[in-house]
Formats: C-alpha cells, structure tokens, sequence
C-alpha cells in the first residue's frame, strides 16, 4: 500500500509539473536521541520533529537527569529536567544534509560533587541555536552531527554542600553555554 501511494504521488506530481506544483508527502516525522547525553552522568533525551514543508520541521526535544553517584564519598549529580521547542532549516530536503536551528528552552538543574563539594540548583530559561548534518544510513536510519550554543537567564541559589542546605549565595544572571554536542540517531518515518 505504502509503494502504491508513493508511486501515485510522484506519478501526480509529474503529471502536474507544468500546471502547479505538487508535494509527495514522505517521511514527515522522527524521534531521535542524542548518543553524546549518555556520557553526560546518564542524561535521558528524546526529540520529535515534524516536518512542515520541505525545508522546514518543528522540533520539540525533552532532557532529564535523575541520578546521583558517589565522588570519593561526595555526592556528584547533573540532574536536570529540559524542555525546548524550536525549528529546524535544511538547505536541502528535511531529514537529509545540513541544518541550522533555533529553539526557545527551559531547564531547572540541580549540579554537585563534580569540581568541588558546593551544590548549586536553578533555573534557566532562553534561546538556543546550532548547526549540524544529518546523514542517511538507511531509509529510515540517520546519524546526526552537530553542535550549538545556548543563551539566557539563570535564577540559581548555591549551597555549601549537596546535603547540608546552607545557603552561601544566590541570584540572577545572563549565560551563554555549550548547548547540544549532538552524536545522535533518528528514525525518520
């Protein structure tokens, strides 16, 4: 059924290609992950795109960290809960070749034990953007390479320790950051 409707679309488009122009609507959706988050003390990540147009998708990524390990009887932590939405452009074709982004995103984390004993939690909110290139392994397989960079405001409190609550510092401030160092597989159907 699936081969018949993809040939009746390209069939339909040849026929009209004088008349108007017609789009083979194919492979519109993906969920992806980033490979690269794992390393990240086990970040848990997933993305769905949908494509709009031929050169354009929605994106809509989600990221969460629940873990705690031990650090030479320090507890070190990266827990985070991330949620972004955004759009991507491909010069060529959706889902195949280079891409640019943007997003908007919002992220509440809690970071301790990693470079000292002090523990801080917050939340940050802002604009993200990146590049990368998407390669097709199979019809339905793609790896994905990219990075980008992240923008905005942090509201954050910082402890003495991760578990003795006593407050040291807290405020507000701009960032720019590293967003995504993307190594990542996708599913397009």
């Amino acid at each position: 059924m699936r081969k018949f409707l993809l040939g009746f679309c390209l069939a339909a488009s040849l026929g009209f290609f004088g008349f108007s122009v017609q789009e083979c609507r194919c492979q519109e959706y993906s969920l992806s992950t980033n490979l690269a988050d794992y390393a990240n003390l086990g970040t848990l990540n997933l993305e769905a795109s949908y494509g709009v147009a031929r050169k354009w998708s929605l994106v809509a990524a989600l990221k969460y960290n629940p873990f705690s390990f031990d650090n030479q009887g320090v507890p070190a932590a990266n827990k985070q809960r991330s949620l972004s939405a955004g759009v991507r452009y491909w010069p060529w074709h959706i889902y195949s070749g280079w891409w640019m982004s943007g997003a908007v995103r919002y992220q509440e984390y809690s970071v301790s034990g990693l470079s000292s004993e002090e523990s801080t939690q917050g939340d940050r909110f802002g604009s993200s953007f990146g590049a990368g290139y998407s390669f097709m392994l199979t019809k339905y397989l793609n790896l994905e390479l990219g990075a980008g960079f992240w923008a905005g405001y942090d509201m954050y409190m910082k402890y003495s320790c991760a578990t003795c609550g006593r407050p040291i510092e807290n405020g507000r401030k701009f960032f720019v950051y590293p967003s995504n160092i993307l190594l990542g597989l996708s599913f397009v159907f």
